[in-house]
């Protein structure tokens, strides 16, 4: 892991064939923008973990979490991120949004029609390889 990079991790959260994407807050940073939701790996905590808290925080759901996608290190002018992306599966029936403006979910055509943080484009394209 690069030293001054924050260690994160994000949900590609599948349900009927479709992923959900979230979109930030306005007034945040990187308000507007969609993202794979999770968050920031605590001390004392797995990926993993971080990513069934962050998700229960976020949405009140729970996950179930399968294959690793990708890690990304990604500078913004806030902050430089170490992004880790797993591919998961919603347990619940619904969301709760408590950290974000809108939830879309999306067919994997359809994941360039949002505009994506940047950090996540990566994840982006290595979904969009994947065999269907």
């Amino acid at each position: 892991m690069a030293t001054d990079a924050i260690p994160v991790v994000g949900a590609v959260i599948w349900k009927d064939g479709k992923i959900l994407a979230a979109q930030r807050k306005k007034g945040t940073k990187l308000g507007g923008l969609w993202e794979f939701p999770g968050g920031k790996i605590e001390e004392g905590e797995s990926a993993r973990q971080a990513l069934m808290r962050e998700i229960n925080e976020e949405f009140e759901a729970s996950i179930n979490i399968a294959s690793e996608i990708c890690e990304v290190i990604h500078h913004y002018d806030f902050a430089t991120i170490q992004l880790t992306t797993f591919h998961c599966k919603l347990l619940n029936d619904h969301l709760i949004l408590n950290d974000h403006d809108a939830v879309r979910w999306l067919e994997k055509h359809e994941l360039e029609s949002v505009n994506w943080a940047p950090a996540d484009l990566p994840t982006i394209e290595h979904l969009l390889k994947e065999a269907e």
